[in-house]
């Protein structure tokens, strides 16, 4: 039995790593080089809550993959050794190597973080697939899968302060570079399908421009300007660790918390962390919606959980699926598909107006009470003159013309003259 730590992690109930007095939740303090304390901002995906409709799907109880992973609130004292030995032991193309630092952002992981861990580890069921085909398509490294665990810790509907969103935490502008739509209904940064295959044509781009996986992951975090800087104050280094002191401080733990995040992902188990059980549907296929449709009315007519639905749609802002605009694919849980296609035309009809409350025309009513204030109009015969054809009416010229754009007296036979 390993030797539990009982100085650093005793007063931990869920399994909560002490803060420091230079620490806050979205910071840790590290030793630095010159021997004095350094404090690194944590990526977005370590400090974020995971409170969202996502963790309601989620049980409170833990299930144990084997018998060798049981659930603890007390983390395993583990040597530096251990950490390198294990590490190595991944197979990654990615360099991980181990220091201080590194060692940090694991502990972080298996104590502050361990509750977040399980949650991710259930999510890990329904995403990594999706993550790991869109890799292998464009013939990326396959452990940049857990990028999202420190990018969003797996949430799609994850915001960050700066407006980064989605698994990937795409920035607007970006996400539109890379063909993610993004308007009042739909958010296509936080589709994880549409989203994952732009993040990695982006990291494509990224290596394409420095060929090193540390300065890409560097990059997709601060930006390639800001590395580009980093590179030209360390006198044209281009190797993270070398150009580490120009980094902002999130960037500065970002690459840290990634290589601390494979490690989590492949040997929780060493760290009795059990995955949370996922109540999210083993399968799930797609229905091409091509009329405006809310998750409302398919909720209520299939029978299905509407916040079910909406964790397997994030995209969809308002719950509005506005498939007049473009057929769009609503996912639905595979054992749903055949109740929605026998029941499709009672969905779209069902309970209409008042979940597509949005009108394609309004009658304007005229506000003297004329008639039934629809418009009246006149087609001009030859010989008829704009005062003869007002006389008519019992309107007068000067209405004609502002109804009309006429400025003089000149009519032509044959066109259509608004009365009133």
């Amino acid at each position: 039995m390993k030797k539990l730590l009982t100085s650093l992690f005793a007063a931990t109930v869920l399994g909560t790593l002490p803060l420091s007095a230079q620490e806050t939740e979205n910071s840790i303090t590290i030793n630095s080089a010159d021997g004095g304390k350094e404090v690194i901002n944590l990526p977005q995906g370590m400090v974020s809550t995971t409170d969202s409709l996502y963790l309601d799907w989620i049980s409170k109880h833990y299930i144990n993959p084997n018998e060798n992973c049981t659930m603890s609130m007390q983390n395993p004292q583990v040597s530096d050794s251990i950490y390198l030995d294990r590490l190595k032991r991944i197979p990654a193309i990615i360099e991980m190597p181990y220091n201080d630092i590194v060692r940090k952002f694991i502990d972080m992981y298996a104590t502050r973080l361990r509750q977040k861990v399980a949650f991710m580890l259930s999510a890990n069921n329904f995403y990594m697939p999706i993550f790991e085909e869109a890799l292998d398509l464009y013939d990326l490294p396959l452990e940049l899968k857990y990028l999202p665990v420190i990018e969003s810790a797996l949430n799609p509907m994850a915001v960050s302060p700066q407006g980064a969103t989605g698994l990937w935490q795409f920035m607007l502008r970006t996400g539109q570079v890379y063909g993610l739509k993004v308007n009042s209904l739909v958010d296509e940064r936080r589709d994880p399908i549409k989203s994952t295959r732009a993040a990695a044509r982006y990291l494509k781009d990224l290596y394409d421009i420095y060929n090193d996986w540390n300065l890409v992951l560097a990059a997709y975090n601060c930006g390639p300007g800001t590395i580009n800087k980093a590179i030209r104050r360390a006198g044209g280094e281009k190797d993270f660790w070398k150009i580490y002191d120009y980094l902002p401080k999130e960037t500065r733990g970002y690459v840290p918390a990634f290589i601390a995040a494979n490690y989590i992902m492949t040997y929780y188990c060493e760290h009795y962390i059990s995955p949370m059980e996922m109540r999210m549907p083993e399968s799930t296929d797609t229905i091409h919606i091509s009329r405006p449709l809310n998750l409302n009315q398919v909720a209520e007519v299939c029978k299905i959980n509407i916040d079910e639905l909406r964790a397997l749609n994030p995209e969809f802002r308002k719950d509005i699926v506005p498939g007049n605009e473009k057929p769009y694919a609503l996912r639905l849980p595979t054992k749903m598909v055949s109740s929605f296609i026998d029941a499709e035309d009672s969905v779209y009809t069902y309970k209409a107006d008042t979940y597509l409350t949005r009108r394609a025309m309004v009658e304007v009513k005229s506000a003297k009470g004329s008639g039934s204030g629809k418009a009246v109009y006149h087609r001009i015969r030859n010989g008829e003159t704009l005062g003869g054809i007002a006389a008519r009416y019992g309107v007068s010229v000067k209405q004609l013309r502002r109804l009309n754009g006429i400025k003089g007296s000149n009519i032509r036979a044959g066109k259509s003259l608004r009365i009133r």
